[in-house]
């Protein structure tokens, strides 16, 4: 039977859509480019940032998700509007069904702000749950026996860590520090070491090729190009993993503090579950070079990365629309 039916990861910095029957149809950045003037819409996605930090003065790129929620509604709409237009799923007689993922332990009215984003795009229903548990079943974890397991999905706003057992979250807690405090906190270290001023895209390049948590790990460098802040004009340097090692520590030590506040919390008979399990890894954060080697150390249990890390989340949402009445 044909379904329009559509999972969404509504990410802060990315956007990924499941449609029932076909997988994963899009993968595009949380950004639209906006003229200030007529209030046009110019680009979404890949194209609007593409654009960020070279835009003109009347010319916007905006991210309208801050930390896994709506900064800006009417911006999130409209991305949301276009981006399912995009695959066809309102193209049709009978309007999608939406299951949308959020952040946990965020409020009533961030979760309605969602909740209604999603409503304006034409859904005839929309469900909301909850990433961490998502992501678990996306990573082809059983959240459905009694067993305990333990998620961290570290995305681009938020890292959600979760314990799950019979099907939902038993203890769980959000923190703002994930991959956008990773960019910033490169960003704070090559201006305050070199006074060379970086955008947000270089510094997502440099974690990505050479980002590192262990010192231990083979070293590697890359140029960077930037604004020096002394003479006013272009600059370059070299930068290696072992700074980024040293600019990424302090997002990592309360990443650390973070889960073991939730292992603190979590009922003896669940703990002990764990230290069988291990502990599984989500989101484009994950893939940071010896971040579950240090987690493994630090925590004493087995820390391993998803097989799907980036798209963790989506799958998950396919799995529930194939799987589940809503």
């Amino acid at each position: 039977m044909f379904s329009n039916d559509i999972g969404i990861d509504l990410g802060t910095a990315n956007i990924l859509i499941f449609k029932k029957g076909e997988g994963i149809v899009l993968n595009e950045p949380s950004v639209l480019a906006i003229n200030d003037e007529t209030k046009e819409i110019l680009a979404v996605g890949s194209e609007a940032k593409e654009m960020f930090g070279r835009t003109p003065g009347k010319i916007k790129a905006i991210k309208p998700l801050k930390d896994g929620v709506i900064a800006d509604f009417e911006a999130t709409e409209i991305l949301l509007d276009s981006l399912i237009r995009k695959i066809n799923a309102k193209g049709f007689f009978i309007k999608p069904k939406i299951l949308i993922c959020c952040p946990t332990n965020i409020t009533e009215v961030e979760k309605n702000a969602i909740r209604e984003a999603a409503e304006k795009t034409g859904a005839r229903k929309i469900i909301i749950e909850e990433e961490p548990k998502v992501a678990a079943i996306g990573s082809g974890i059983d959240i459905s026996s009694s067993s305990g397991h333990m998620i961290v999905d570290i995305g681009g706003g938020t890292t959600d860590i979760a314990v799950l057992s019979l099907g939902d979250i038993v203890v769980s807690e959000s923190i703002k520090i994930a991959g956008n405090a990773f960019d910033n906190e490169i960003i704070k270290y090559i201006k305050d070491k070199y006074n060379l001023l970086i955008g947000e895209s270089t510094a997502e390049e440099i974690k990505k090729k050479i980002g590192s948590v262990n010192n231990e790990i083979k070293k590697n460098k890359m140029e960077v190009k930037g604004r020096d802040l002394i003479k006013g004009l272009p600059g370059k340097i070299f930068i290696t993993s072992e700074e980024i090692s040293i600019s990424l520590r302090k997002c990592v030590n309360e990443i650390i503090r973070a889960i073991k506040h939730v292992l603190e919390q979590t009922p003896p008979e669940l703990s002990s579950d764990i230290i069988n399990s291990g502990i599984v890894l989500t989101g484009g954060g994950s893939l940071i070079s010896g971040l579950s080697e240090i987690l493994t150390e630090e925590l004493n249990v087995s820390v391993k990365v998803s097989k799907e890390p980036l798209t963790a989340v989506a799958l998950g949402t396919g799995i529930m629309l194939e799987n589940c009445c809503f």
